[in-house]
């Protein structure tokens, strides 16, 4: 499908060259423009998810069904590895019995990093710990691509709970790579100064921050991961850094508002914007399953070569 994709794997966007990352958006947007062929017809792809999601889940398998793949889906507490079999031998078994693609949902960093060399089939990121979760980078990044037709020059701003987002990390490299600048804001305690190394700006004034951006991703609040005292209310955070009909308005006038899911309405983000004009919001939902495709297409390009 394309020349600039020789891998078999997609573990996360840090590193990938802008040309990678092209060539799995160019393979997205040929899926939108022509029906899919039956690329994984006769392979089998298992979803492992020990973590609960909707979005990624649900656009993954529709994907893999789009291309042709039988589905294997199973829970971790379901499986022998609530029996304390380890992941890589969970993922050889299955493996030996015809699976060619794993898409992984992780609660642990750096996990899948070990797992994939070791399997001839596919590994998939699909969110690990706090660590990546490169195929909504690239939804994000291909929705403002539309909108745009080049990243260069654009300034993103990414707004609310950076030190347990994934998606932050996984955007910023993406946005970066593809040439544009990325301002992370929130409060201190969840956009710590450190994040700056990574080649974002920090910025703690949500005014500030948006004023003059080309588009701003919003953050929802991961309650489940933290730990008490992080902001002392959600009336609090709502107060200083919802995204707001006002604050939208310091953005460029054709600004976009995204946001990855699930929304909190009223914490993070008011519904007005939520479903206002500048919100792409569910045209990133549906372009989550022309980048699973994509990216399951290419490694199974790769993998198919052995």
């Amino acid at each position: 499908m394309t020349k600039d994709w020789g891998r078999k794997d997609l573990l996360g966007l840090e590193g990938l060259e802008a040309d990678e990352i092209e060539s799995l958006l160019d393979a997205a947007a040929a899926f939108k423009d022509s029906p899919p062929k039956p690329l994984l017809a006769g392979r089998t792809a298992a979803f492992l998810f020990s973590e609960p999601s909707t979005r990624t889940r649900s656009s993954f398998e529709m994907a893999a069904r789009r291309l042709g793949a039988e589905v294997l889906s199973f829970s971790a507490a379901g499986s022998s590895l609530a029996k304390g079999e380890t992941l890589l031998d969970t993922a050889l078994n299955l493996q030996a019995i015809g699976v060619t693609h794993f898409i992984l949902r992780y609660d642990r960093s750096g996990v899948l990093e070990d797992l994939a060399p070791r399997l001839k089939a596919c590994v998939v990121n699909a969110g690990d710990g706090w660590h990546e979760h490169p195929t909504q980078a690239l939804l994000d990044v291909m929705t403002l691509r539309e909108r745009w037709g080049s990243l260069k020059g654009k300034r993103v701003v990414i707004l609310g709970d950076i030190r347990h987002s994934r998606v932050a990390r996984s955007n910023l490299f993406a946005l970066k790579t593809l040439g544009a600048s990325v301002v992370f804001c929130g409060p201190t305690p969840l956009v710590p100064r450190e994040f700056a190394a990574l080649g974002a700006r920090i910025e703690h004034d949500v005014e500030k921050a948006l004023r003059g951006a080309n588009a701003v991703n919003v953050l929802r609040l991961q309650l489940e991961r933290m730990e008490q005292g992080f902001v002392p209310s959600l009336a609090d955070y709502a107060a200083a850094y919802q995204l707001t009909p006002e604050r939208l308005a310091l953005l460029k006038p054709d600004g976009l508002v995204l946001h990855p899911g699930p929304i909190n309405r009223g914490v993070e983000i008011s519904s007005e914007v939520a479903d206002g004009p500048r919100s792409v919001i569910l045209d990133q939902v549906a372009n989550g399953v022309l980048i699973r495709m994509a990216v399951l297409a290419l490694c199974e390009q790769e993998r198919a070569r052995g």
